[in-house]
């Protein structure tokens, strides 16, 4: 009779997912779309396509020896950024995989001259980007976003492939331990007391805001504030009408558009009126092991970084050590003051309300 490790059973429990296998035998889980995914063994090469499911595997692997594809912006969250000084060699790993953009439909001729053991795709959108993968029978799968449960279960599966199981279960407890620190506090604060918080998930090329369903409404909540586009469903489109009708208290500006910083609201004719313009409350997601704004491994970082943005009188979270102690666990590398600052976006943000309280030369 076979037994399984303590690490098995602390993931089963968090996370419901059933996996078996040692490093000889078959690995078998379930995926976010309640398929069975088998392997003969521990995965050797790998390919994601969601983008931040790349960075995720280094953390969880503890390098780039695995993984052999990713999403092109995936890449773009790597190059001069703290992931490529920890792992240059990710510079080199292909990523035309799938289509520019947040196009996630797969190049199946570049896929299948990786010989991938597994390829995780996302298994929220339409059968068009999956099908194509299963019919040249590549092995698959499938992730979903949008809560942190789901967020969860993707370490379960990538510690599974990888023989992680042990740091899987760590770095899932960290996210445990985390989110009830904040939300014991959080929960104390009255309504009215909680900041209007709008997140841009598109700026430049049009307003397109984070609803309701999003993971940002999970981590708006739980870190102090109440999400001005609640109403809405996962993202969606808006007008300028909308957003000044809103009057977000804070703005939080997305990672994927490289160029947008918050000059680009402070500059805007159109929201001049806006609380979180007069008042400078406008801030652009920091960029660590992956962008902050997205569910990634480095989550808990955002949420204890975005409570001390909405309530800088009640936190006082020392969050450069806690990102040097947690990247030492996740990557095997400590941070310097130079690096919280770049990760932090310190030239953008340096002149947003409060924003010294994050300088690690004051700690």
């Amino acid at each position: 009779m076979k037994t399984i490790s303590l690490a098995k059973l602390l993931l089963l429990a968090i996370t419901g997912t059933v996996v078996s296998g040692t490093n000889a035998d078959p690995i078998t889980f379930t995926d976010q779309r309640d398929r069975i995914v088998t392997l003969d063994s521990e995965a050797a090469r790998v390919v994601t396509i969601p983008i931040p499911a790349a960075s995720m595997f280094m953390s969880v692997d503890g390098g780039t020896e695995k993984l052999v594809g990713m999403h092109p912006l995936s890449k773009t969250a790597i190059k001069d950024q703290i992931l490529e000084t920890f792992y240059p060699d990710a510079m080199s790993i292909p990523s035309d995989i799938a289509g520019p953009g947040f196009n996630f439909s797969p190049n199946v001729e570049a896929l299948l001259s990786l010989e991938p053991d597994l390829v995780f795709q996302w298994g929220h959108l339409n059968d068009d980007i999956i099908d194509p993968l299963l019919n040249a029978g590549l092995n698959v799968a499938l992730i979903k976003i949008g809560q942190e449960a789901f967020t969860r279960r993707w370490l379960t599966m990538m510690g599974a492939v990888t023989g992680n199981e042990e740091k899987a279960a760590k770095m899932i407890s960290w996210r445990d331990e985390v989110q009830a620190e904040i939300k014991a506090e959080t929960d104390k604060i009255p309504a009215a007391e909680k900041p209007r918080v709008l997140y841009f998930m598109n700026y430049l090329s049009k307003l397109r805001v984070a609803g309701g369903k999003s993971y940002n409404n999970f981590y708006i909540n739980l870190a102090g504030g109440q999400n001005a586009a609640s109403e809405l469903g996962m993202f969606a489109e808006v007008g300028p009408e909308q957003v000044i009708a809103w009057d977000p208290e804070v703005i939080l500006l997305n990672g994927f558009e490289k160029k947008l910083s918050p000059k680009d609201v402070y500059d805007n004719p159109l929201f001049a009126d806006l609380s979180a313009v007069k008042n400078r409350r406008v801030y652009k997601m920091p960029l660590g092991g992956y962008r902050w704004d997205p569910p990634n491994q480095e989550s808990p970082l955002t949420w204890l970084w975005l409570s001390m943005v909405l309530h800088p009188e009640r936190f006082d979270w020392d969050l450069p050590r806690r990102m040097d102690e947690n990247y030492k666990t996740m990557y095997g590398q400590g941070v310097s003051a130079d690096n919280v600052k770049k990760i932090l976006r310190f030239s953008m943000n340096k002149d947003a309300a409060n924003y010294e309280i994050f300088s690690p030369d004051k700690q």
